[in-house]
């Protein structure tokens, strides 16, 4: 038998610094360098990557490797982001990243991002400490609502009674008038319940956003930052605000999660 063939490729070192050139460090935000991760929780990306601490002084980066030459925003990269810092933010103080923060690699986490702004993160981790966000999700009853708009308006009901029965072709403009009639409606009733809402909540945030619906028929949609010891009386002051609204708006509560509408780290 004659001598094996050697087949030329790239040694070791060499593979290992190619591969060092396609991944870059996916950075989720950043947290007190002594947080624990949930156990089994996983980044994105396909496959999921390995999610780990870069720490630095009294602070860490949650990162994990990605690929740079693939491009990010399935819906389960999104998805994978907010579950990872939302599941962070139950446990104590995050600051969240915008989605697709991606850093060279994890000594640029360290050397630029980390050891300049450590006292600025720490500053802001200590802000939020013991709080995250809850969203307040409400949505009116289509019927209800519409029932309301033409009780209050002398001019939708003419134009309903005009349109009831007829063809959509010979009633066009009237239909295009009550459309704006209610939708001008439902907006005004919208911020005006969005207030009565947070009147009633008071004392049980620090801070607040009104978030833009995110469906046409939606009556509240409130972003709160919130003691996290004070759910308990945040879930009770809306249930009992929601018997006053019930069968014209259905409340939600979601949360805890991630300060996204408070505290926005940038990469």
């Amino acid at each position: 038998m004659g001598r094996p063939t050697k087949v030329s490729g790239a040694s070791a070192p060499d593979q290992a610094a190619a591969q060092s050139q396609t991944l870059g460090s996916y950075v989720y935000g950043i947290v007190r360098a002594n947080a624990k991760l949930p156990s089994g929780q996983r980044g994105l990306g396909d496959p999921a990557g390995e999610v780990r601490l870069i720490q630095h002084g009294e602070i860490a980066a949650l990162v994990s490797d990605v690929r740079l030459d693939e491009p990010l925003g399935r819906p389960d990269d999104f998805y994978a982001h907010e579950r990872l810092l939302d599941a962070l933010a139950a446990k104590g103080p995050v600051l969240p990243f915008r989605f697709g923060a991606v850093l060279a690699s994890v000594d640029a986490v360290e050397e630029e991002l980390l050891g300049p702004h450590h006292d600025d993160f720490l500053g802001a981790l200590n802000e939020v400490e013991g709080h995250a966000e809850y969203v307040v999700k409400g949505r009116y009853d289509e019927g209800t609502v519409l029932t309301e708009i033409l009780a209050e308006s002398p001019e939708a009901q003419a134009l309903r009674e005009a349109i009831r029965g007829k063809p959509e072709d010979a009633t066009r403009n009237e239909r295009i008038r009550l459309g704006e009639i209610i939708n001008a409606s439902i907006e005004a009733k919208r911020e005006m319940d969005t207030n009565l809402l947070a009147d009633a909540l008071t004392g049980l945030f620090t801070q607040a956003v009104i978030r833009d619906p995110s469906h046409e028929q939606d009556a509240v949609h409130l972003a709160l930052l919130s003691r996290t010891d004070e759910q308990e009386r945040l879930e009770q002051a809306l249930r009992e605000f929601g018997q006053r609204w019930e069968g014209r708006v259905t409340l939600r509560l979601l949360g805890p999660m991630a300060p996204y509408d408070f505290v926005v780290a940038q990469a």
